[in-house]
């Protein structure tokens, strides 16, 4: 039987609580391969790359499965099943990005059902880096993904209607709402909370292989009831998803309009160049992000992960109820709580 969005949220509820033993794994090197997802539902991403590396396969390629198997969940927020914008269309962003600091993006795609490998596809084919609209899903069919219907998922559709009762752009999340939802957090929480509050987060995994290279992508269907044609940081490489194969890589969820403030993830990785763990990189990031307007960040979500070449881990948000899930040796993941600026 095919388990639902309630009895995985059952299981992930077993997430692992801050503790010194968080910080002790994200400050220690471990045996490679090693694949990290933002959030719980990152047991599903982890899951499908996780057999890609095992078997000494390259770190892209396991990422590519991880966003294939979370694109495929009607259930989450990301892909085709996710909320669509203000006008009633699901709109996706993805980027990829490899050791060699090969990279595709595309955004603002409608109908096609895995927005990662048609970035995937722009990157290996073409001279060009990001597609966005009409022309990212032209390049997608004449590259042979099919069309999809564009029909909204049930969750979405309901969550829609409901909107539109009041039709009130409402997009930064209510943080302490969401923080008392049971498993309220991430791709399998509702993007529309009771109190009106939305969640629009993204699926972000990077992947330490057996050969020592690091890989990562971003997928996303955004903001729940966005404005037409808003585009966050998931497509945008230095924003959503960084990798420097010299280095280490980082991914973002939670609002995208803060990450490209600052260029999330570029930053991390160069604070990790500078000789910074993957979990001060992180706190330092989101320290950058706090930093002008602290009232204002009491009101909005950001959470990092980040890898070193070393295989250390680590993650910092803005707000407590960010987490994520860590793959290595044996294939179990383990979900941790992260750190973070406001307690």
């Amino acid at each position: 039987m095919k388990p639902t969005r309630r009895s995985f949220l059952r299981l992930s509820a077993l997430a692992l609580p801050f503790t010194q033993f968080n910080r002790a794994f994200a400050s220690k090197a471990v045996n490679k391969p090693i694949v990290v997802s933002t959030w719980d539902s990152g047991q599903i991403a982890n899951g499908a790359a996780w057999p890609v590396l095992e078997k000494g396969g390259k770190a892209i390629d396991a990422v590519e499965q991880a966003a294939i198997a979370i694109e495929n969940d009607i259930n989450c927020c990301v892909g085709l099943g996710g909320n669509p914008d203000r006008d009633g269309y699901v709109t996706l962003d993805a980027s990829i990005m490899d050791e060699k600091a090969n990279c595709g993006s595309v955004a603002f795609m409608e109908k096609i059902k895995h927005p990662i490998s048609v970035a995937r596809k722009l990157m290996e084919t073409t001279p060009h880096v990001f597609l966005a609209g009409v022309g990212a899903q032209q390049f997608a069919i004449a590259n042979g993904f099919p069309l999809e219907s564009g029909k909204l998922s049930p969750d979405a559709e309901k969550a829609y209607k409901e909107w539109l009762v009041k039709a009130e752009y409402k997009p930064v999340i209510n943080v302490e709402h969401q923080q008392s939802k049971k498993g309220g957090h991430g791709p399998f929480a509702p993007n529309r909370f009771e109190d009106g509050s939305f969640n629009h987060d993204t699926m972000g995994t990077i992947a330490l292989d057996a050969n020592g290279d690091v890989s990562g992508m971003c997928t996303t269907s955004g903001m729940g009831f966005k404005m037409r044609g808003r585009v966050g940081d998931t497509p945008i490489i230095g924003a959503g998803l960084f990798v420097d194969n010299e280095v280490g890589a980082a991914t973002s969820s939670g609002q995208g309009e803060e990450v490209i403030r600052v260029c999330g993830t570029h930053l991390v990785v160069e604070f990790m160049r500078n000789g910074l763990s993957p979990y001060e990189a992180c706190k330092k990031a989101v320290e950058r992000i706090v930093k002008p307007n602290p009232e204002r960040a009491k009101s909005f979500q950001v959470g990092f992960i980040a890898i070193n070449k070393q295989g250390e881990v680590g993650a910092y948000s803005v707000q407590k109820g960010f987490n994520y899930t860590v793959t290595e040796q044996g294939g179990k993941g383990k979900v941790i709580n992260a750190e973070s600026h406001f307690a």
